[in-house]
């Protein structure tokens, strides 16, 4: 079963959690239809997007989706996953050329050093007028040289957006994407602290992170989670929460689908249907199609028919 769990340093300010998505990694992967599959180095980088976003969702427990997206000039263009407040994920990438066997982050997406980490948070109850909000990151560091690894850009990102130190280490395989997040969190009245005192908390969370940081890939995708966290933090006094199970899950439905082809208009669809008999729009997170055929079409141009859809979400 894949788990989340959370935990806090006893005494210090700094938060963890360590999240395994494995059935539901494994369910996302076998969508794919055969001979489609994700290079192993997409497939990887995939893995760890989906643990990262499922960690950063339960980090800030947003009561909407929150999509991270990587965008680049290599031959992966776009990488996006998406989590959901329920911890409900789905994730997917279009690659347009041959990716070399071991391929870094750079490799995929940074070639000219124009890769791009957008986190976009979606409210799911927006109130009118109201735009989700954005971060947006490069794929390197402030000299400009390319981030060989998504953490890196990640912890980049947390430290311009929110103000808070993190480490995260993430790893994946076809069988299992997994990450820890470690957080340094803000103390009231810190800066009427004594500078010994202040000095004393910034040491406790390098030190933590640090632990962290020691941290395989190897470790982190075949050590079960109270392994991981013994072996990490023997010396620290952990206040351990319920676990979550995050779960693979697909938001598409045939209404949505609907509601775009709406959005093509009636002369688009009805020419696709003029070549091909039929309008059919696969998927790209789950790999479900759907199927239009000339009855359907009429029926969603029909009078009153955009007005009765055009509140789908």
């Amino acid at each position: 079963m894949s788990e989340l769990h959370k935990f806090l340093f006893d005494g210090l300010p700094v938060r963890g959690m360590l999240v395994r998505l494995t059935g539901a990694w494994q369910e996302m992967l076998s969508r794919r239809e055969p001979g489609s599959e994700y290079p192993a180095e997409l497939r990887d980088l995939l893995g760890e997007m989906s643990a990262a976003a499922v960690l950063m969702q339960a980090n800030i427990k947003f009561n909407g989706a929150l999509v991270l997206q990587v965008m680049g000039d290599g031959p992966v263009k776009l990488a996006v996953a998406e989590a959901q407040p329920d911890l409900a994920f789905r994730a997917t990438a279009k690659c347009v050329g041959a990716v070399a066997p071991g391929a870094s982050l750079a490799d995929l997406l940074n070639r000219q050093g124009q890769g791009r980490c957008a986190i976009t948070l979606d409210p799911r109850d927006k109130l009118p007028g109201q735009q989700p909000y954005q971060g947006v990151v490069p794929l390197s560091d402030a000299g400009g040289a390319p981030l060989s690894r998504l953490s890196e850009v990640l912890e980049q990102y947390m430290r311009q957006s929110e103000q808070l130190e993190t480490r995260l280490v993430l790893a994946a395989n076809g069988g299992i994407a997994a990450g820890l997040l470690i957080q340094r969190l803000p103390v009231e009245g810190e800066n009427n602290l004594g500078e010994q005192r202040r000095e004393e908390l910034s040491e406790a969370f390098n030190r933590i992170a640090l632990l962290a940081g020691t941290l395989s890939a190897e470790e982190l995708l075949t050590l079960d989670a109270d392994t991981v966290l013994r072996r990490l933090f023997w010396e620290e006094t952990l206040t351990r929460f319920e676990p979550q199970a995050p779960r693979f899950a697909c938001t598409c439905s045939r209404e949505r689908v609907s509601q775009m082809l709406r959005g093509l208009g009636v002369e688009e669809a009805e020419s696709v249907l003029a070549e091909r008999g039929e309008i059919e729009i696969g998927c790209d997170f789950c790999g479900r199609h759907y199927r239009f055929d000339a009855v359907d079409v009429g029926a969603l141009f029909a009078p009153g028919a955009q007005a009765a859809g055009g509140g789908l979400q």
